[in-house]
């Protein structure tokens, strides 16, 4: 398999993929306890997370976008955003927190998401949402990083957390939260459910021709749903077949 890296809209040769989705039931892994303080500033490892059975059944495009030498980049697309009445109220609530979740509903929003290391081990998402009416874009940021007994953290910029399991389900890469909490410096505090927007579930499909769909679902369990993003991003990266080689 060869890469190919163009930059802009204009600049992006599709050579299509096969990327079928799989049939096979979802694997779901988990690491041992970190060792050293050494062990948590290596670089995030999705792949023992998510298993050596579930990684194989992913498109390689997804496994390069999340794989140990993923590297720095930006994808372009555009979202759908929608949130109830009760999401926008999280929303206003998560101001205290850096605004991780976004209270606008708006259909095709132009989205920016850059990734990058984060110098310690993790791995930052940064998405700007370009909602009209806006000077600025809203800006999210969070950081991927294992946490201190070896499984999967995602933190805001303000400190609201989420423990997520990550598996492969027919082809595509799932992160959904298990529990929310609040970590101020060496403060902790668990987030009870009720208290949050929902269990959060996102969703990673590779589209094939260097396009992939992002989802993001927030369930509360008595308001339902609170929150859905879904959206179409191009990447700069596209693979392409060799004759005679492996995908």
């Amino acid at each position: 398999m060869t890469c190919e890296r163009q930059s802009g809209w204009s600049g992006f040769r599709k050579e299509r993929v096969s990327a079928t989705a799989n049939s096979t039931p979802m694997t779901r892994s988990f690491t041992p306890a970190l060792t050293s303080q050494t062990d948590a500033h290596r670089p995030l490892d999705l792949a023992t997370l998510v298993g050596a059975a579930g990684w194989t059944r992913l498109p390689a495009a997804v496994r390069r976008r999340f794989g140990v030498d993923h590297g720095a980049a930006t994808y372009l697309g555009r979202m759908e955003l929608r949130c109830t009445p009760v999401g926008r109220v999280f929303a206003l609530m998560s101001r205290m927190f850096g605004s991780p979740l976004s209270g606008v509903t708006s259909a095709a929003v132009p989205t920016t998401v850059r990734v990058f290391d984060d110098g310690h081990g993790g791995m930052v998402w940064e998405r700007r949402f370009h909602t009209a009416g806006d000077r600025a874009p809203h800006v999210v940021r969070s950081t991927k990083q294992r946490d201190a007994a070896g499984g999967l953290l995602e933190r805001t910029d303000g400190g609201l957390s989420m423990a997520l399991d990550v598996f492969e389900e027919r082809g595509a890469l799932v992160f959904e939260s298990r529990r929310f909490t609040l970590i101020l410096g060496r403060l902790r505090l668990h987030v009870p459910a009720l208290l949050t927007p929902g269990t959060c579930r996102v969703t990673h499909t590779d589209l094939g021709d260097g396009l992939f769909r992002f989802d993001l679902d927030m369930v509360h369990p008595l308001w339902g749903h609170t929150f859905h993003q879904s959206g179409v991003f191009a990447d700069p990266v596209v693979e392409t077949a060799v004759a005679g080689g492996a995908q």
